[in-house]
């Protein structure tokens, strides 16, 4: 089954979907893994249509939906392979991969896949947590170190973080010694966020960054957090103003939220982020 809309042939399409259904590195309450799939069946229940943007998925996009990549459970390093190639693979057609996780881990391996091919690569990363351990539990490859492990690939000033409201005293102070920029809590900032025209953009959005009285369907979940509407707005601003050239949403779990109003939320939020982009480039492929 396909995500609402993502109807074009891959040759066509300006955008490429594809799942990383694993969770293995989860440290709370797993279920991440069944993110990827929920997203594609329950976006049948909201529109094509967005009244935010004016736009149609039908009509104003062109998307294909590669489906999930068959990972191996508890093998980190391989599904980290297997996402990259496939990212890179879409990376060399030309188009947009748009990432559904999972957990927050898989965002490393379409990173790695971007930074080969953009140099200047810079992260737009939304979260509750800022994700900069060096470890955990003694583990590198763990969704709690994610950030850490793109910050060694990118180096210094090349992460922005917003709406971190969670973490180590050290990752803080990471993030005070200048080698990340913060701004924890909101994304009031965002309009003083400018790159030089042209430069490369991930955009990775872990939709725990969303209050957990909206989006509950998530394994760690953290008061405090942005509003939908919020978010919705600071993505569409940061993908109207700068070259975004891959995204990912991650860490939905619908089993942990019976209800179904998150995965509803994910829904919804995808669609937005895929007209936005439309919007942006036109619907011919690149």
């Amino acid at each position: 089954m396909n995500f609402i809309g993502a109807e074009s042939p891959f040759d066509e399409a300006r955008i490429v979907m594809f799942g990383a259904p694993f969770d293995s590195t989860t440290s709370f309450r797993p279920g991440t893994r069944f993110g990827p799939a929920a997203i594609r069946s329950e976006s049948f229940g909201i529109e094509t249509y967005s009244p935010y943007l004016d736009m149609d998925l039908e009509t104003d996009a062109a998307v294909h939906d590669s489906g999930d990549l068959e990972l191996p459970f508890g093998a980190p390093d391989r599904a980290l392979e297997m996402i990259e190639e496939r990212a890179e693979s879409i990376f060399a057609a030309g188009k947009i991969p748009f990432l559904l996780g999972g957990e927050h881990l898989v965002s490393l391996g379409a990173v790695r896949a971007a930074a080969k091919r953009f140099e200047g690569l810079r992260i737009i990363h939304f979260d509750a947590h800022a994700d900069l351990r060096e470890d955990y539990l003694g583990v590198r490859l763990s969704h709690a170190c994610v950030m850490r492990r793109c910050y060694d690939i990118l180096g210094d000033g090349r992460i922005w973080q917003f709406g971190i409201r969670s973490g180590t005293r050290d990752e803080f102070a990471f993030v005070k010694d200048g080698h990340v920029v913060m701004e924890p809590f909101s994304a009031r900032t965002l309009s003083a966020l400018s790159f030089p025209p042209g430069t490369p953009v991930y955009l990775t959005v872990d939709l725990d960054v969303i209050d957990p009285s909206e989006f509950p369907g998530t394994g760690t979940q953290e008061a405090g957090g942005l509003r939908y509407t919020e978010l919705l707005s600071a993505v569409v601003e940061i993908i109207s103003r700068f070259n975004v050239v891959a995204l990912d949403n991650v860490e939905l779990s619908p089993p942990l939220d019976h209800s179904g109003r998150s995965t509803a939320l994910a829904c919804k939020f995808a669609r937005e982020e895929i007209l936005a982009l439309s919007r942006k480039a036109g619907k011919e492929p690149l």
